[in-house]
């Protein structure tokens, strides 16, 4: 190519128009541009990092509120799950909360975010609060406050201090925390409430208890104050002025990162605040303009970054939903202003704008002065290199250029860079059509395995669909075997798409195992009856005990199931999995899977469902057997109400046969001693008096008996009259004052003054003291003391009525025996002594038909006291009842 032809042609192009000129103008329209478009971007990249700050700034803030939102409520999770644990382990029981006390009270200084603590069964409550920095407040109900609520004060050293609060006839099962327990049966936190007692929100988190059969046991619950809440979202700085709140659904205040309470007062009263009622502008306006824009906030389900304008100022806001924990449904908000990121941005837009200028108008001077410095070899330079646009035309085409020296220098580099992308221009289209092959056998491959993915998916699908269905079964959970393995066999062979699927339980002499179920798929056969014998498949079952389970893809090579060959090779049987089925930990059985024609290699998936399918069947038995127990349990208990109640009607009638020929031979005995038949020696007056003697003692152990009898039967009715307490115990002891007289022994009676008078049946209780008087008596040595003493409840409610002796005692482990029919204590200091062992049995029945009960403490070598809790009303107030 010419290089004077390429000249003219550009030169013709400005022809009339100095170069100079021309890139002058060009310099300044680029330096024009350049400095528009520099401010311009300046401007909008100052706004986009605005929006960007603001954007992050509250993405980060709103993470740090929700993750110490979660660690704040994961405490009440922590402290009961730890409770649970110490339960599970046998360290703590639900059923005795007097072992709670000292642990609930050292868990509420481990963790100090909990304010109070609580237990509580059916029947006992305990719980444990912060009252200050150095003491607990103590609240427990069980038996020994007669299941009143009292309070305590617990100071630093241990010392209670009762408060004059009691509740009576508290009952913990009432409080909401103990049914949201019951009707959620799980951990759950309640609704947020405030207290009658202080100005706060409390929160409370309850945790149901369960034993290991399932059954209901009480509830462990915490309480947690919120306003550390607030100081949490106060210690997080929000730019200059920005905001932290965090309301409900309902759209009332939960915290504030401001000083404001959630709260505001009514009659006295604290009542919830909601945010659009709030007294600080930016929360109102904000909380406004959510409801005016989602009319409801249960539609906020997921993250929204919004704006709006407050007072013609841009405020940046993130509404975050926090559901962080079981019945929390609560939203994170998050408000700053515009303004607290724009002052700076603003100064440094106001810098740049004049930094453009100066840059503008210096650019513009030394544009005008370097365009004249570098025209002419500029244009020359441009009219040499103009063929380089175009190399590819010819291969001979090169760039010439004289004059300067640096040109003619970058002039020959050129020519040899040109050369050099001719030559990578031509490796590159080659690489291209190798790498174009290779992704091709790539793709192939991947859309090969992308297929065996999606098979082996909709087959782990199958088999998950297969066991949800036999789980829900209705024969499984019956225990129902034959449905239940027909059932089994049938959709595990068609979903492993097997030929036949049995399952083989040991005989009672496990010696041979029978099979209970086949199923074969092709003709969709079910049936039972075939049985092997261990002994003649020893390396067979060796194996299968060993691993528990045989997979085998081809029975004609493996060795371990070569002794079935004479039962695989009719059936054509190539492939079998066999598995070992435990219940109890004892071997009962195998489930066998054989697949016929073409050999099979078991896959993992496969194997996993197999084993799925044999605790499945495991279960079925189990279910079985807990069948079979609970019905001969019921068979048991049927038999011995039956036996109980021969008894009882056997006791009565002998004792009623007894009694009449005894009083007969008592009067006779009598009528003989007053000599009514004649006089009588000495001898024969001793003979008689021993014969009355025994006589009485004989028709005492025959009443005692009936009265047992009857108490056993429920035939007594009560007459229930005002009945003095202080004429109760005195005529008990008249009854017993020559017993006492005859031993020594000094009787008193310790009754306050003035008491009013009880409700009872006045003989049968009267029997119930002469009962505890003669006991204390029998077993008190000579010279010893017995009396008996009456003291009220604190709420009037009950008395308690105790007698107490200084006799031989007995051991606390022998306690337990007392009150069981027909037993006495026996040991070397309590000798056996006459009776039936039924008084004590006495007494308990009448005392709990008059709705009280019998207590018992003893020390060996110390005496014993019997103490009978009796309910204790005016006389007026009593209703008289049948029992």
């Amino acid at each position: 190519m010419n290089k004077n032809t390429r000249q003219g042609s550009v030169f013709s192009l400005f022809k009339g128009v100095p170069l100079s000129c021309i890139l002058v103008a060009l310099f300044l329209l680029q330096i024009l541009l350049a400095v528009g478009v520099t401010a311009y971007l300046s401007i909008g990249n100052g706004q986009k990092a605005v929006n960007q700050v603001a954007n992050e700034l509250r993405h980060e803030v709103a993470n740090r509120v929700e993750q110490n939102l979660q660690t704040y409520l994961a405490t009440p999770r922590q402290v009961l799950g730890s409770n649970q644990n110490l339960i599970n382990m046998g360290l703590l029981k639900i059923e005795n909360l007097a072992t709670w006390e000292s642990y609930l009270i050292e868990q509420l200084k481990i963790f100090p975010d909990a304010l109070a603590i609580t237990a509580s069964n059916e029947q006992e409550y305990l719980a444990v609060e912060k009252f200050n920095d150095r003491q607990f407040l103590l609240r427990k109900a069980d038996k020994s406050t007669g299941y009143n609520l009292y309070n305590y004060i617990i100071d630093s050293q241990g010392q209670r201090t009762q408060l004059p609060e009691v509740i009576k006839n508290y009952d913990a099962r009432s409080h909401p925390d103990y049914q949201t327990a019951v009707t959620v049966k799980k951990f759950s936190f309640s609704q947020i409430f405030t207290p009658r007692t202080e100005p706060t929100l409390l929160i409370s988190a309850s945790q149901p208890i369960y034993n290991s059969q399932g059954k209901f046991l009480g509830v462990n619950s915490t309480l947690t104050h919120l306003s550390q809440i607030g100081d949490l979202l106060q210690n997080i700085k929000v730019g200059k002025s920005g905001q932290i709140f965090i309301i409900e659904r309902s759209g009332l205040l939960v915290a504030s990162s401001t000083a404001e309470e959630p709260f505001r007062f009514q009659n006295g009263k604290p009542i919830r605040l909601a945010a659009s009622q709030s007294g600080n502008s930016l929360t109102q306006a904000t909380a406004k303009y959510l409801t005016t824009k989602f009319s409801n906030f249960d539609q906020i389900q997921r993250l929204q970054q919004l704006d709006f304008s407050l007072d013609g100022k841009r405020q940046f806001l993130e509404v975050r939903p926090f559901e962080g924990e079981a019945n929390v449904n609560w939203l994170i908000i998050m408000a700053v202003p515009e303004a607290d990121f724009m002052g700076q941005i603003n100064r440094n837009i106001q810098t740049t704008i004049f930094l453009c200028l100066g840059a503008l108008a210096l650019a513009i001077i030394l544009g005008i002065v370097t365009a004249w410095w570098v025209t002419v070899p500029i244009l020359h330079f441009c009219r040499a290199t103009k063929d380089l646009t175009d190399f590819t035309n010819s291969d001979d085409s090169v760039v010439k250029v004289q004059g300067i020296q640096e040109l003619e220098v970058l002039g020959e580099s050129f020519n040899e860079m040109a050369q050099d992308l001719r030559k990578t221009f031509t490796a590159l289209i080659n690489k291209n059509e190798d790498l174009e092959l290779q992704i091709k056998q790539q793709t192939q491959e991947l859309q090969q395995e992308i297929q065996e993915r999606i098979n082996s998916e909709r087959k782990l699908e199958k088999h998950y669909q297969v066991l949800a269905e036999l789980a829900n079964h209705k024969a499984v959970f019956e225990g129902n075997l034959e449905t239940a393995f027909k059932a089994i066999a049938k959709k595990a062979a068609n979903a492993l798409e097997v030929e036949r699927v049995s399952v083989w339980l040991f005989n009672s002499e496990r010696t041979k195992l029978q099979c209970i179920s086949l199923y074969e798929r092709s003709n969709q056969r079910h049936s039972a009856g075939l049985e092997r014998n261990l002994a003649d498949y020893l390396i067979y079952f060796k194996a299968l005990v060993v691993s528990r389970t045989i997979a085998v893809s081809d029975t004609r090579t493996d060795p371990r199931v070569q002794e079935l060959w004479d039962m695989l090779e009719p059936n054509n049987i190539v492939s079998l999995f066999d598995t070992s089925l435990w219940v109890g930990g004892q071997m009962v059985g195998t489930v066998l899977f054989e697949q016929v024609d073409i050999p099979r290699k078991w896959e993992l998936s496969e194997q996993n469902f197999i084993s799925s399918i044999a605790e499945i069947i495991a279960l079925t038995l189990e279910v079985c057997d807990r069948k079979r127990a609970e019905s001969s349990l019921h068979e048991a208990k049927e038999a011995a109400k039956v036996a109980n109640r021969a008894k009882s009607t056997f006791l009565g009638n002998i004792n009623h046969d007894l009694r009449t020929p005894l009083n007969s031979i008592l009067g006779i005995t009598e009528a003989l001693k007053e000599q009514v038949y004649g006089p009588m020696s000495e001898e024969q007056r001793q003979s008689l008096n021993i014969l009355e003697s025994s006589g009485k003692n004989l028709l005492e152990l025959i009443n005692q008996i009936l009265d047992f009898t009857d108490t056993e039967s429920s035939k007594i009715e009560l007459q229930l009259t005002a009945t003095s307490v202080q004429g109760l115990c005195d005529s008990s002891l008249s009854f017993v004052k020559h017993l006492a007289f005859q031993k020594n022994i000094r009787l008193r009676a310790q009754i306050p003054e003035e008491l009013e008078p009880i409700q009872v049946d006045e003989p049968r209780i009267r029997q119930v003291f002469i009962n505890l008087l003669t006991n204390a008596i029998k077993f008190t040595r000579e010279g010893g003391e017995v009396w008996i003493e009456a003291q009220p409840s604190s709420t009037n409610e009950y008395i308690f009525i105790s007698v107490v002796d200084t006799g031989i005692g007995m051991l606390s482990d022998d306690l337990f025996k007392l009150f069981q029919p027909f037993v006495q204590v026996e040991n070397a200091s309590t000798p056996r002594s006459p009776g039936t062992g039924l008084g004590l049995v006495i007494v308990q029945k009448i005392v709990e038909l008059h709705g009280g009960t019998v207590h018992a403490e003893s020390q060996l070598g110390k005496g014993s006291r019997f103490t009978v809790k009796l309910p204790w009303k005016k006389a007026g107030e009593w209703r008289v009842r049948d029992f």
